[in-house]
């Protein structure tokens, strides 16, 4: 009997202690500066940029590809049709 109420009382503390730990209120983080909140801004920024570029070139690949692998040609003759001779 004693062996029981030993771990129903372990249970309820850990169960206390659980519950006091959701609870906690934790410290609000310091407000940031104006230089920190620009630097952060230029950080975001310059991602932007970057993955505006990246976007371009996969965009531009895929472009190529397609033409590639459809037969698409660009309406510019290219040298070697334009060497004057018959076939």
């Amino acid at each position: 009997m004693r062996k029981i109420a030993i771990a129903i009382a372990l249970a309820a503390g850990l169960a206390a202690g659980s519950l006091a730990g959701l609870n906690a209120a934790l410290p609000k983080p310091p407000a940031k500066t104006d230089a920190e909140k620009a630097a952060e801004a230029e950080k975001a920024a310059a991602a932007k940029a970057k993955e505006a570029e990246l976007n371009n070139k996969a965009m531009d690949k895929a472009v190529a590809n397609y033409k590639k692998n459809k037969g698409i040609v660009d309406p510019k003759p290219s040298p070697a049709t334009t060497s004057g001779k018959k076939k």
